[in-house]
């Protein structure tokens, strides 16, 4: 029996990256028409070849036009992770003023649904866990203030015009072919890592296949729109349990060390305040070192009440796969 993908003409912006590629090979193997929305220099080497890819530029209205024409969903991915060169006003372009743009595109193009991406950062430390979709915002740098402006310009705009949306804010995303978290484990592999503070925050994760079954249901229930979810994975682990989970996974000793928080994040305000005017990616920043010190802790109830949501992967399963990969390719 077909799904209820099966023969719909979906957009994914953001499909050359790991997110966006994931969600486009997903739909179309659920038998959807896929148009993948790149970046002229983008990636597109993880799509399928029945997968549709059109070029362009998110800020460019033509653009817009042109990429939501005949679209049924719109699973708008697109983001700038870090962005020195440009800094502050790039990010706005990306997650603000593109969205701003798409949405109303999408409008005038009579699409079904508006799903929006944003991210667990708008609500940024929770106090006192779990958190919820309705825990108070409270982003803590320029990414996570502009994915928050472009949620809530998605949101507003989406109810002005008439555009049916919903908003998907994932934990932190991970899986095979994503490298962002082998900052973590290649040190632990060589018995280098050091834990910066107490490692007792948790931190609330979401497998990549886990996601983008939560991105197909928000854009399928009826129940899904005007709504907002977070989108996260079965386990929360707190950052010592992460780490003792991965030196297990990899065969080594737990890591012991430790140094202070305020003594590494003063060297990352320095390194990024070094680096940043000669437009050089600094090896240290205050981003990286807030990843051990806000607790990520939240509450998936709505997802799995409205949407039928149900994660399957936790941490554990999740990094042995990520570890499988990597030594397959080489990367440890």
């Amino acid at each position: 029996m077909a799904g209820f993908w099966s023969d719909r003409q979906v957009l994914v912006t953001g499909a050359g990256g790991f997110t966006g590629s994931h969600l486009a090979r997903r739909l179309a193997a659920e038998g959807a028409r896929v148009r993948a929305f790149v970046r002229t220099d983008g990636s597109r080497r993880d799509l399928p070849p029945e997968v549709e890819v059109i070029e362009g530029d998110l800020t460019d209205v033509a653009d817009c036009a042109r990429a939501v024409e005949g679209v049924d969903t719109v699973f708008h991915v697109a983001a700038v992770f870090r962005q020195v060169g440009g800094g502050r006003a790039v990010l706005e372009a990306v997650h603000v003023d593109a969205t701003d743009r798409l949405i109303r595109a999408a409008r005038k193009a009579g699409c079904r649904r508006f799903v929006h991406t944003s991210t667990m950062g708008v609500h940024g430390h929770v106090k006192r866990g779990p958190g919820d979709e309705t825990t108070e915002f409270s982003p803590g740098d320029d990414y996570q203030e502009t994915k928050l402006e472009g949620e809530l310009l998605a949101r507003r705009v989406g109810d002005e015009i008439g555009q049916p949306w919903t908003v998907v804010r994932p934990c932190g995303i991970y899986g095979p072919g994503d490298t962002r978290f082998l900052k973590m484990i290649r040190p632990i592999a060589r018995g280098r890592f050091v834990m910066i503070g107490n490692g007792e925050p948790h931190y609330h994760f979401v497998y990549i296949d886990d996601l983008v079954e939560g991105f197909l249901l928000a854009g399928e229930k009826a129940e899904g729109e005007g709504e907002v979810f977070l989108i996260g994975g079965p386990s929360k682990p707190t950052l010592n349990e992460l780490a003792r989970s991965i030196a297990e996974l990899l065969g080594v000793k737990p890591p012991r060390a430790r140094v202070p928080v305020g003594l590494v994040m003063n060297a990352g305000r320095l390194c990024e305040a070094l680096c940043k005017p000669l437009g050089i990616e600094p090896p240290l920043h205050p981003r990286r070192v807030a990843f051990f010190t806000k607790n990520r802790d939240f509450d998936l109830s709505k997802a799995r009440e409205k949407l039928g949501y149900a994660p399957k992967v936790d941490h554990r399963e999740g990094f042995r796969r990520v570890i499988e990969w990597s030594r397959e390719q080489g990367l440890l």
